[in-house]
């Protein structure tokens, strides 16, 4: 079975943090003989003495080490989603920076580099971002009906298109959510409900910003998560009536198998469990939104009786059994 493993962001941290500087990666640049990274004020000012890896001591260049650096922008996105609020700060920085030293010129540079970038517009969310999200009722038939017919479709998304919209931080679970459905709509504790993104149940401990980062999410509207209610059926173990003699007959032989077993010590009797046509459904309360509710039924064993006549059966060691008169 598959289990997921949390591990925390300082056993990242060597693949995260320059070496020169012992902070995380700001402007990473890598260099492409050996693929190590570093802050690119960082790597600059190395090589303005050394031509030299800081790392493995590779030779980067032989007369111009800055034309084998290239911007690494894949990791610099990682390392601003891993770290809470560095993006922030960092652009927050570089704002202040500039309004100190109005005579730099930086019209040449990029909105990201004078500060100028939202974290909307990067696309980074913070734990204590509240997200808008949009939570409805998943119906298969729906779904099935789709590739038929058009109007049954439109008709079907009518009856059951009935969506909430909530506002939550980004730190919030799925199993969170779990229970503010089940609270807000009295689920007994016989069912279950499954949180899905489109046809995608999810796991009870992504977060919101969890699910944005796995299916880019495009901040171009509420999260679209949908919900369904199912009966959590029991699996229950299925034995014959025949199966159980015989079990029992065994375990009495073989804690007594030297013994003979008298009919006069053993009571005829019947089994009490209904008959197969009778079916044992658990109460399942009426949801309005749900249609065609799933039964969970239980197969029971027919009745059968069990007697014994007037001969002595005996039980011989090697198997074999013997009557008398």
């Amino acid at each position: 079975m598959h289990r997921t493993t949390r591990i925390k962001i300082t056993e990242l941290n060597p693949h995260l943090m320059c070496v020169l500087c012992g902070g995380y990666f700001i402007d990473a640049t890598t260099i492409i003989e050996c693929l190590h990274s570093f802050c690119k004020m960082c790597i600059v000012r190395y090589l303005e003495t050394s031509k030299y890896c800081p790392i493995c001591d590779v030779q980067v260049h032989k007369t111009k080490p800055l034309l084998n650096i290239r911007s690494d922008k894949t990791l610099q996105d990682i390392v601003y989603k891993l770290v809470p609020g560095l993006f922030k700060n960092e652009m927050k920085r570089r704002r202040d920076f500039y309004a100190e030293h109005p005579s730099v010129d930086a019209a040449n540079g990029s909105n990201e580099d004078r500060g100028e970038v939202a974290d909307e517009d990067k696309r980074i969310i913070t734990d204590d971002e509240i997200i808008s999200l949009s939570i409805e009722f998943f119906d298969q038939r729906a779904q099935q009906q789709a590739s038929t017919d058009e109007k049954q479709k439109e008709e079907v998304i009518k009856e059951v298109n009935n969506k909430r919209y909530l506002q939550c931080p980004a730190a919030m679970t799925v199993m969170h959510l779990r229970k503010f459905l089940r609270s807000k709509m009295d689920i007994p504790p016989t069912f279950q409900i499954e949180v899905m993104y489109e046809d995608e149940p999810l796991k009870d401990y992504y977060t919101l910003m969890d699910i944005a980062y796995i299916y880019t999410w495009r901040r171009n509207g509420p999260l679209p998560l949908k919900y369904r209610v199912r009966p959590s059926c029991k699996k229950m173990k299925i034995t014959h009536p025949q199966d159980g003699v015989n079990n029992t007959n065994r375990s009495e032989s073989d804690s007594a198998s030297d013994k003979a077993s008298s009919p006069a010590g053993v009571p005829s009797t019947s089994s009490p469990l209904p008959s197969p046509s009778t079916l044992v459904q658990p109460s399942q309360p009426h949801f309005t939104h749900i249609s065609n509710p799933i039964n969970c039924t239980t197969m029971t064993s027919p009745n059968r009786q069990f007697s014994f006549g007037n001969k002595v059966r005996k039980t011989a060691l090697n198997g074999s059994s013997t009557s008398s008169g």
